[in-house]
C-alpha cells in the first residue's frame, strides 16, 4: 500500500480536501458550516489560551501505511525535519515556559536526528511526549533500545492500538501489526513503563475502525486493561479515545466506502459546545517538518497556517501568536462531537 501522494490521488492535495469538505457539507448535505455552528454556540471567533504544548511533527516518514492516517504517512514519504529546524524549535522553546513538547510524525523515531532532539529538549527541562506506533520498536535492531532511551529521558510514550485483538488492529494498520505491538508493549513494560510507582507513563490511543464515533473512553480503557493484562500480561496508564477526523486517508476511506455523508451528519448532530471549549488547538501550537506554525496537527495537514503574521518557527513570538484567532474549518466537527477529541483524549 502506498501513500495518497505516491499514487497521485486527488486527495493528496490539501486544497482539494477543503473543497470536498465544504462542498459536501454545505451544498450536498445542507449542513451548517462549522463556523456557523460555533457562532450559534457563542464560540466564534475562537480565541487561544496560553499555550502549554508545542507539538512538533518531525516528518512524514513511517514504517506503516494505516488506512485512517490523517498525515498520509508511509515509507515512501521522505519529508523530514532538519536539525537546523529542530534548533529553531529549541530556540523558540527557550523563550517560553511551555512545559510539554509533543513529538509526532509519521514515525518520529525514523528522523535521523530524533535522539539528538529528545536529548536537547530534555536538557531544557521540558516534559516530552513521543507518539510511537509501537511497531517501530521491533522493526529493526537499531530501534530495539528505544524503551531504554525513552526511560532515560523520562519520555511519556503515547501509542496507537486500535483494539486489543489482532483482527481489528491488523485490518486498520496492516498484517502483523498487533503481534509486533504486543511485543513492543512488553518491552516497554520491562523497563518500567505503565508500572505503578515508576512515573513512566504509557498511554494507548484507540480510534474507531469504521465510520462511527468512539464509545465511552472510560469503558474502553477498562476493556483494554482487562484484555491486555489477561491475555498478554501488559499494563498501561490511560487510554485515549480519539475520533477519526475526515482528512487525507480517512477522508478517502469515507468516500470510497460510501460512508462520508452519514459520518459527517453524525459529527454535526453530535456537536457539543462543552467539547468545543476544550479543543486542543486552544492550548497547543503545532510545528510542521518545515517549521510552519499551525493551530493543530489537522490544520497542518490541510495547510491552514495560523492566522498571524508569525507563521514560521524562525520568527516565533509568543505575544504575537497569542493575539491570533484559531483557524476553523469543516474537519473541526470531528474534535467537537460527543465527548470531544484531542491528542489527549476526550475534552468534555
Amino acid at each position: 500500500m502506498k501513500s495518497l501522494k505516491a499514487t497521485g490521488h486527488d486527495l493528496a492535495d490539501s486544497a482539494f480536501q477543503l473543497t470536498v469538505l465544504r462542498r459536501e457539507v454545505a451544498d450536498t448535505l445542507h449542513l451548517p458550516l462549522f463556523h456557523e455552528k460555533m457562532s450559534t454556540a457563542g464560540l466564534f471567533p475562537l480565541a487561544p489560551l496560553e499555550p502549554t504544548v508545542l507539538q512538533i511533527n518531525v516528518g512524514k516518514m513511517c514504517n506503516q501505511v494505516c488506512r485512517h492516517c490523517h498525515v498520509d504517512a508511509g515509507p515512501d514519504r521522505k519529508e523530514i525535519m532538519t536539525r537546523e529546524t529542530m534548533q529553531l524549535c529549541l530556540n523558540a522553546l527557550a523563550q517560553t515556559s511551555i512545559g510539554t513538547v509533543d513529538l509526532t510524525g509519521g514515525a518520529p523515531e525514523m528522523n535521523p536526528d530524533f535522539r539528538w532532539f529528545v536529548e536537547q529538549i530534555h536538557q531544557l527541562g521540558r516534559h516530552i511526549i513521543v507518539r510511537c506506533n509501537l511497531t517501530i520498536i521491533v522493526a529493526n535492531k537499531k530501534y530495539y533500545d528505544l524503551p531504554e532511551f525513552f526511560r532515560r529521558h523520562g519520555v511519556e510514550v503515547v501509542s496507537s492500538l486500535p483494539f486489543y485483538n489482532a483482527k481489528t488492529t491488523d485490518r486498520q494498520r496492516g498484517d502483523g501489526v498487533f503481534e509486533d505491538s504486543v511485543q513492543a508493549l512488553k518491552m516497554l513494560n520491562a523497563v518500567g513503563y505503565g508500572q505503578e510507582g515508576t512515573g513512566l507513563r504509557l498511554n494507548l490511543v484507540y480510534n474507531p475502525n469504521g465510520a462511527f464515533l468512539p464509545g465511552s473512553q472510560k469503558g474502553l480503557q477498562d476493556q483494554f486493561k482487562r484484555a491486555l493484562h489477561k491475555d498478554f500480561g501488559i499494563v498501561f496508564n490511560e487510554l485515549y479515545a480519539i475520533t477519526n477526523i475526515p482528512v487525507s486517508r480517512y477522508l478517502d476511506y469515507l468516500i470510497e466506502s460510501g460512508n462520508y455523508a452519514g459520518y459527517m451528519e453524525k459529527l454535526v448532530t453530535a456537536f457539543n459546545p462543552a467539547a468545543a471549549e476544550g479543543v486542543m488547538c486552544r492550548n497547543t501550537i503545532s510545528v510542521s517538518w518545515e517549521g510552519g506554525l499551525y493551530d493543530c496537527d489537522f490544520n497542518q495537514m490541510l495547510d491552514l497556517h495560523v492566522a498571524s503574521p508569525v507563521r514560521h518557527i524562525r520568527d516565533f513570538n509568543l505575544a504575537t501568536l497569542n493575539q491570533r484567532k484559531v483557524v476553523l474549518n469543516q474537519h473541526c466537527y470531528g474534535c467537537t462531537a460527543g465527548s470531544g477529541s484531542s491528542c489527549g483524549g476526550t475534552t468534555a
